[in-house]
């Protein structure tokens, strides 16, 4: 499937931060049926068991796919999660490629809902979920703090990525 566009990464969050040095550093792109895609690796820092990603991460992983879902259409609003339901299928190993796809299941002026999954590159779910989110304005969600936003530090032009086989 082809890749429209990219989008953009922040500079700490775990899944997307470019700063972070134990994050997954995962890239993520608008694609053409309106989905959201991601290639990433997971480390061995990301683990539990040896030789196998912690669930945690993999439950992160599908929110961060799900949150991003808003962003192929609705790229200046911000979404925060209320609810979310992942399913474990198989064991996922670190220092792998693996790929994302996030998907809307309704949409609605203040809040949406995504189904998403985690697979190899062959194209097994290794894990999927459903989440549903609450879209608010930036400065609601800043509030209480005096850190300034960096969900938009790394933003480019360029899409190294033009296909994610799904």
């Amino acid at each position: 499937m082809k890749v429209v566009s990219k989008q953009r990464n922040s500079g700490m969050c775990i899944i997307c931060g470019m700063d972070n040095r134990l994050g997954v550093k995962a890239q993520f792109y608008n694609m053409e049926d309106g989905s959201v895609g991601s290639l990433f690796t997971f480390r061995v820092e990301h683990q539990s068991y040896p030789g196998r990603v912690h669930g945690g991460m993999l439950a992160t992983m599908i929110d961060e796919l799900a949150g991003r879902v808003l962003w192929v259409d609705r790229p200046d609003q911000i979404g925060v999660t209320m609810d979310i339901n992942v399913k474990y299928r198989k064991p996922v190993p670190y220092n792998v490629p693996l790929k994302g796809r996030g998907v809307y299941v309704q949409k609605l002026s203040r809040a949406y809902s995504a189904k998403c999954c985690i697979m190899n590159m062959d194209g097994e779910v290794l894990a999927e979920g459903e989440a549903k989110y609450l879209i608010l304005p930036a400065e609601k969600i800043l509030e209480g703090t005096d850190e300034e936003p960096d969900w938009d530090r790394y933003v480019e032009d360029e899409v190294p990525v033009t296909e994610i086989e799904f």
